[in-house]
């Protein structure tokens, strides 16, 4: 499925994460390795090791609002990603490789997306989108939804909730946008799960969410602080000292390096120190 990372600390050029790593994730275009669960019945390990319907990227600098870059095409064939990625520098940024599962393979439909300061990108889906995307977004606030540019459900969800309240109250936006689709599932009989494995910011704080309604989430990672790994002898450390770094599949082979966040879970990055919290949808 897709994947995706995000950072926060000290500014770094974008390729120290982008394309330097040894499993960055330029690499896991071609050959992501983990799946959000591991022996999953009628899943074999490791099927969706290509993500190649299109990547983007969202950084911010010294403007409010942050720069994008997004593209259709495969990440591994684009020159101008490793090129911009060698130049830029940022102390928050997110990256994002698309295998689609739901709306065509398009620019628009390549994530980041961002409205004003705030970008979002996702690695899950909405079972059934297609019987409730029209109940969905007739929810969306008439003044953002002429906003809506592709056909995914990652947009529909970020307008959701901005409409919900994003950028006053992210966590109890982020709730209640789930428990409405949620709630609109369940009244259209659609049984199968809404996976949501998402990261999202405003430039000052970055935040990720690992849920699902089968308890069975996309997976997703934190590094270690320094402190932490002073008692791991490891020397293939890839993460920026100082720097957090949420993604979801580790960019090197080294498990000591990084802390698997809990399903339910919702993640707060700022100042440099991470905090997880529970999330509830409906609260």
């Amino acid at each position: 499925m897709c994947r995706w990372l995000a950072y926060s600390g000290p500014e770094i050029y974008l390729e120290d994460l982008i394309i330097k790593p040894s499993r960055s994730l330029l690499w896991q275009s071609r050959f992501a390795r983990e799946n959000y669960v591991q022996n999953l019945p009628g899943l074999p390990d490791g099927a969706f090791p290509t993500n190649g319907d299109g990547f983007g990227v969202a950084w911010y600098g010294s403007r409010e609002r942050p720069g994008l870059y997004r593209d259709l095409r495969p990440a591994w064939s684009d020159k101008n990603l490793v090129n911009l990625a060698e130049q830029i520098k940022s102390g928050l940024f997110l990256a994002h490789l698309r295998a689609a599962y739901h709306g065509i393979v398009q620019r628009t439909n390549s994530h980041p997306f961002r409205h004003g300061c705030w970008t979002f990108q996702h690695n899950g889906e909405i079972s059934g989108f297609d019987r409730i995307k029209r109940t969905l977004q007739f929810r969306i606030d008439e003044d953002l939804f002429p906003c809506i540019q592709g056909t995914t459900d990652t947009e529909t969800a970020f307008y959701l909730a901005l409409t919900f309240g994003l950028e006053k109250q992210p966590q109890q936006a982020m709730e209640q946008m789930v428990g409405f689709v949620e709630s609109e599932m369940t009244q259209a009989g659609i049984t199968e799960p809404f996976r949501l494995t998402c990261a999202f910011s405003d430039g000052q704080t970055l935040y990720a969410i690992r849920y699902s309604t089968d308890n069975i989430p996309k997976t997703l990672y934190y590094n270690r602080s320094r402190a932490g790994l002073d008692e791991v002898i490891n020397e293939e450390r890839e993460a920026p000292a100082g720097g957090i770094t949420l993604l979801s599949e580790p960019i090197d082979d080294c498990p000591d390096n990084w802390v698997e966040v809990p399903s339910g879970s919702l993640v707060r990055v700022a100042d440099g120190v991470v905090s997880v919290e529970e999330f509830v949808p409906g609260r």
